[in-house]
C-alpha cells in the first residue's frame, strides 16, 4: 500500500514538472514560427508631395437630370482642377451617356476636356465619337454639352454613318425633345450623303 502510494506521489510530482514544461514548448513554437504584426501601409512622401503639387481624382462619375427629364452621367479616368480658370475642370478619357424619357440613348466618348460645374457646361476634346441608339455614329473634334438642357453641339465639321449610308456635315446639334419624342439630331453647314439602300 505504501510502495503504491509513493509510485502515486512520483507520478504526480513529476506532473506538476513535466506539464508546465510542456506549455512553456508549446508557447516557445507558437511565438517562434508566429508572423510578425504587417507593417502599417504607409503612403511614401513623394507621392504625398505629388498629390499636393498636382491635384486630382481617379474615376470620377458626374449624374444629373435635364430639364426634360433626361438622364445624363459622365465618367473620366481623372479630373483635376484647371489652373488656367476658376471653377473648371480638366477630364481625361471621358464617356458621357443622355438616357431620354422615351428609352433611346447617347453615348458619347472623347479624350480629353473641361467641365465647368457653376454653368453645367462639358467642352469635349480630342476626337469625339457619338453612338446612338437608333444607330449613327458620328465622329468630330470636338463637342459642347449644355448639362441643364442636355444639348450637344458640334465644334466643327463631322463624318458620320447612319442605317442608310455614310454623310459628312458642317455641324450638328443634339438635343432632347421637350414632347418626350427622345433625341433629335439636326445637322448643318452643307450636307453630303452616299446614300447606301437597304436590301
Amino acid at each position: 500500500m505504501d510502495r503504491q502510494g509513493n509510485l502515486y506521489s512520483h507520478f504526480v510530482a513529476g506532473l506538476k514538472v513535466l506539464l508546465p514544461l510542456g506549455a512553456l514548448a508549446l508557447l516557445s513554437t507558437m511565438f517562434l514560427f508566429a508572423n510578425g504584426p504587417e507593417p502599417d501601409p504607409a503612403i511614401p512622401f513623394a507621392e504625398i508631395e505629388a498629390i499636393a503639387i498636382d491635384p486630382r481624382i481617379g474615376d470620377p462619375h458626374f449624374a444629373g437630370i435635364a430639364d426634360d427629364g433626361s438622364v445624363i452621367s459622365i465618367n473620366a479616368n481623372e479630373i483635376r482642377p484647371d489652373l488656367g480658370q476658376r471653377d473648371s475642370f480638366s477630364v481625361n478619357t471621358i464617356r458621357a451617356i443622355i438616357d431620354a424619357t422615351d428609352g433611346s440613348r447617347v453615348e458619347i466618348t472623347a479624350g480629353q476636356g473641361q467641365i465647368e460645374p457653376r454653368s453645367k457646361i462639358a467642352r469635349l476634346t480630342g476626337l469625339a465619337r457619338v453612338t446612338t441608339s437608333s444607330g449613327y455614329v458620328l465622329e468630330t473634334a470636338g463637342l459642347v454639352a449644355d448639362l441643364n438642357s442636355g444639348t450637344v453641339t458640334s465644334m466643327g465639321a463631322l463624318e458620320a454613318q447612319a442605317p442608310y449610308g455614310e454623310f459628312s456635315a458642317g455641324g450638328l446639334v443634339l438635343s432632347t425633345s421637350q414632347s418626350g419624342e427622345g433625341s433629335q439630331m439636326v445637322f448643318n453647314g452643307g450636307v453630303r450623303l452616299l446614300y447606301q439602300p437597304q436590301p
